[in-house]
């Protein structure tokens, strides 16, 4: 018989920083979710809205040695990361699709405890159709929510 995975309820606060020569892009998003564990896999999973009030599911998938996001719904894409390797995808949202060339530099990831928030750090730079690459950094936090 499979184990099934244990749904946790979590509070995400999900950074997102773009550094582009000067200029420092930083975008914080906020939203409830599901953390799932099983073995060496984690899986975070939640939903946010856009501005024109589009969904946009997100999937998170966290193994010792790579992480993959895949969004589907007002932006659809596949990343996946992997230390010190270059991967590709393809990223789709209302205004068109964009190659994406993608070198992992470092992952770091936290597992949530009782008494210790999770998090999962990227840092990355990514090049949009053949553009000049810049540095991401993605920080997402999580802690188990209250069941008051």
């Amino acid at each position: 018989m499979r184990r099934l995975m244990n749904k946790t309820p979590v509070s995400i606060t999900m950074t997102m920083e773009i550094i582009d020569d000067d200029n420092k892009e930083i975008t914080v998003t906020e939203e409830k979710g599901l953390l799932m564990e099983k073995n060496q896999m984690t899986v975070l999973t939640f939903s946010e809205q856009n501005e024109y009030n589009e969904r946009t599911d997100s999937f998170i998938t966290i193994q010792p040695d790579k992480v993959s996001v895949k969004r589907s719904g007002a932006v659809s894409m596949h990343q996946k990361f992997t230390e010190k390797q270059r991967t590709e995808n393809v990223y789709r949202h209302q205004f068109g699709t964009m190659h994406m060339e993608t070198m992992t530099e470092q992952i770091q990831y936290q597992q949530l405890e009782k008494k210790r928030n999770g998090k999962l750090f990227i840092s990355y730079t990514t090049s949009l159709n053949g553009a000049d690459p810049r540095r991401h950094r993605l920080t997402i936090q999580f802690s188990q929510e209250d069941n008051r």
